[in-house]
C-alpha cells in the first residue's frame, strides 16, 4: 500500500473541554483544555495511520501556531511535510509553493486526499488546480469540500467526491427531501463524467454510493454520541484507506462508515479508534439499490 498524500491547507488546532452540567446563571468548572491538530486533510491521515496505513500530510505552517501545531504533529507520530510561510495567512507566492510541493511528493502516489475549507487569500479555484496536479501525476483525488471550491474542482474532474446532503442540494441546485430523489440525482450528476465515486452523506439516514457499477446505501449502527467533531474526516479516511487497500468500492465504503461512527464515541476533537471501527464494521452493510 503505497502512502496516501493528504493536503490541508487551511489547518488548525482545535480546542476541547468538558463540564459537568451547563447550568444557567452558575459558574462552570471546567475540565483541562485538549489539544489536538485539525484540519480535514490532518484529520484524514490521522485515521489513516490509526488503521494501520502510511499517510503523508502536507500543510503550511507559520508563527507561534504553526510552531504549536508541529509539536502536536509530532506526538501523533505522523508523516509531514509543512510548508513554510510568514504569517497566519498565505500569500499567492507560498499558496503556489504548496501545489508545487504537493506535485514534488504526490509523484509516487496513488491516492491524495485535499479537505477542508480554503485559507484566507487562496483562490477559490486552488482545488481545481489540485485536481490538475492529481491528473499530471496519475494519482486519484478524493475531495471533501464545500460550496464553490468543490463545484470548480469538480469542473476539472475527480475521483472520489463526499459532500453532505446540504452541499449535494446546494450543487444540484434543487430540493431533494428523500433518499429516493438523493440517488436518482446522485446517478445524473455521475453520468456527466466528473467523479467516479460520489458518496452523499446523510446525517441519521447514512450515506448513499454512487459508482458506475450502481449505488449502494448503508446506515450507521446506533450507538451514544459523545462528539461529532471529525466523524466526516474519519469516514473519508476510512474509505480511503480501504480503496487503496484494494477493496472493492462498497466495501472501502463499510469501513468508511465503521470510522464516521467510531468517531462519535470519542471525546472532544478526537477521532475514530481502530478496535471500535473494527468492532462496528462487523455491523455495517451496504445495500445495493435496485
Amino acid at each position: 500500500m503505497k502512502p496516501i498524500v493528504t493536503l490541508t491547507i487551511n489547518p488548525t488546532i482545535d480546542l476541547s473541554t468538558a463540564v459537568a452540567e451547563v447550568t444557567p446563571e452558575h459558574k462552570l468548572r471546567c475540565d483541562p483544555e485538549r489539544r489536538d491538530p485539525g484540519g480535514g486533510g490532518l484529520n484524514v491521515a490521522r485515521v489513516i495511520r490509526e488503521l494501520g496505513g502510511e499517510a503523508l500530510a502536507l500543510y503550511p505552517r507559520g508563527g507561534p501556531t504553526g510552531d504549536l501545531l508541529e509539536q502536536l504533529l509530532e506526538q501523533k507520530g505522523l508523516r509531514r511535510w509543512p510548508i513554510s510561510i510568514s504569517g497566519h495567512t498565505l500569500s499567492e507566492k507560498e499558496w503556489q509553493a504548496c501545489l508545487e510541493a504537493l506535485s514534488t511528493v504526490a509523484a509516487d502516489a496513488e491516492y491524495m486526499v485535499v479537505s477542508g475549507s480554503l485559507a484566507p487569500g487562496i483562490p477559490v479555484d486552488f482545488y481545481a488546480r489540485v485536481a490538475r496536479v492529481a491528473r499530471k501525476q496519475n494519482a486519484r483525488l478524493v475531495l471533501d469540500t464545500s460550496g464553490e471550491p468543490l463545484r470548480a474542482a469538480l469542473e476539472e474532474g475527480v475521483f472520489f467526491a463526499k459532500p453532505n446532503r446540504k452541499e449535494f442540494r446546494d450543487m444540484m441546485g434543487a430540493q431533494m427531501d428523500d433518499p429516493a430523489a438523493m440517488a436518482v440525482a446522485a446517478r445524473s450528476f455521475l453520468e456527466k463524467g466528473r467523479v467516479e465515486l460520489l458518496v452523499v452523506s446523510m446525517g441519521a439516514d447514512g450515506a448513499l454510493l454512487t459508482t458506475r457499477d450502481g449505488q449502494f446505501r448503508a446506515t450507521p449502527p446506533p450507538v451514544e454520541t459523545h462528539s461529532s467533531v471529525g466523524a466526516g474526516d474519519s469516514f473519508v479516511g476510512g474509505m480511503t484507506f480501504g480503496l487503496a487497500r484494494g477493496l472493492q468500492p462498497q466495501e472501502a465504503f463499510r469501513w468508511g462508515i465503521a470510522c464516521g461512527t467510531a468517531a462519535l464515541l470519542s471525546e472532544g476533537t478526537d477521532l475514530c479508534r481502530r478496535m471500535d471501527v473494527e468492532r462496528l464494521l462487523a455491523q455495517v452493510q451496504a445495500t445495493r439499490l435496485a
